[in-house]
C-alpha cells in the first residue's frame, strides 16, 4: 500500500478525471438538503433523482452551452486568469463544460508521478474537464476536487498550494477505501465556485467580496470553521466527504455514496440493495 503523504493527497484530488468515466453514486446535504441519488458520464450524460426514483434530472449529453442562467457571474473565478492562459499557453478559460473540444480527458493526458497519480494537470481551459453540473459548481468540484491541490497566486496567477494538510489516515467509507486529511485553506485557495466552494472559509469569502458580491447576512459572532475533514475516495478521486471543525457550525456538509464505477447507464434504475 502507498505511504499516504500531503503530496500523494493532492495527486490524488488531480487525478480524478483519469479515474472514471461512469459514476453511479447517492450524496446527502446533513441538514442542509434532501438526498439525491445521480449518474454520469463524462460525456455529458446525467440523470439525477430522488431516492425513490422519481427524476428531477435528465440530460443525455453532450451539453449545449448554457442559457440557464447558471453561468458565473464575471470576475468571480478564478480571481485572474492563471500564467499559463495570460502567456498564451493552452486555450482560452471555458465555463461548465461547454467546450466543444471533443474528449479532453483522453486527448489531453496528465503528467503522472511514479504511483500512475497526477503530478500536473494538462493545460485546458478552466471547466474543460468537467463533469455535467446539478444545482451549482459544489457538484462539479466534489466530483473533480482539483481545487484541494492547487491554487492560483493572485499576484502572478501561477499555481501555488491551495490548502496545508494534516492528519492523514486511510479509512473506509461506505465500504470503499479513501484518504482522509484535515486541510487548511491557504491564501492562494482558489475554489471552482467561490459562492460555493467544498471548503467554505474566510479564503474563499474574499474572492466573493473582490467579485462584488453582497456581504452575507450573518448573525453577531459568526465563526468560520477552524479546519475541514476531507475524504477521497482512492479509486475514483472523487472528493467523498467534507466536514466543518469548530466554527460557528461544525458537522458534515456532504456525504457520497459510490455505488458503481464505469457500468453503463442501463443500471440507473436499479435501486441499491
Amino acid at each position: 500500500m502507498l505511504e499516504l503523504t500531503p503530496e500523494r493527497f493532492a495527486a490524488l484530488a488531480r487525478s480524478a478525471p483519469w479515474r472514471w468515466d461512469h459514476l453511479t453514486f447517492t450524496v446527502w446535504w446533513p441538514g442542509r438538503a434532501p438526498a439525491v441519488r445521480a449518474w454520469t458520464s463524462r460525456r455529458g450524460a446525467l440523470r439525477v433523482e430522488t431516492p425513490d426514483g422519481r427524476p428531477l434530472l435528465v440530460s443525455a449529453g453532450p451539453r449545449p452551452p448554457r442559457s440557464d442562467g447558471m453561468a458565473p457571474a464575471p470576475g468571480r473565478f478564478p480571481r485572474r486568469p492563471p500564467a499559463r492562459y495570460r502567456d498564451g499557453e493552452g486555450t482560452s478559460p471555458t465555463w461548465g463544460g461547454d467546450s466543444d473540444r471533443g474528449d479532453p480527458v483522453s486527448h489531453h493526458p496528465p503528467e503522472l508521478d511514479e504511483d500512475g497519480l497526477v503530478r500536473r494537470r494538462p493545460p485546458l481551459g478552466r471547466g474543460d474537464l468537467d463533469a455535467p453540473m446539478y444545482q451549482d459548481y459544489r457538484w462539479v468540484a466534489m466530483l473533480d476536487p482539483v481545487e484541494l491541490a492547487d491554487g492560483t497566486d493572485p499576484d502572478t496567477g501561477g499555481w501555488a498550494p491551495a490548502t496545508a494538510v494534516r492528519g492523514l489516515a486511510v479509512v473506509e467509507h461506505h465500504g470503499r477505501t479513501a484518504w482522509e486529511a484535515v486541510l487548511t485553506p491557504t491564501g492562494d485557495y482558489d475554489p471552482r465556485c467561490s459562492c460555493c466552494p467544498l471548503l467554505f472559509s474566510p479564503e474563499s469569502e474574499r474572492i466573493e467580496a473582490e467579485a462584488g458580491a453582497p456581504p452575507p447576512d450573518r448573525g453577531p459572532g459568526f465563526r468560520h470553521a477552524e479546519a475541514h475533514r476531507v475524504r477521497l475516495d482512492v479509486a475514483t478521486g472523487v472528493c467523498v466527504f467534507t466536514e466543518e471543525i469548530g466554527g460557528s457550525d461544525p458537522g458534515p456538509r456532504h456525504d457520497l455514496r459510490i455505488e458503481e464505477v464505469d457500468v453503463p447507464p442501463r443500471t440507473t434504475s436499479r435501486r441499491p440493495r
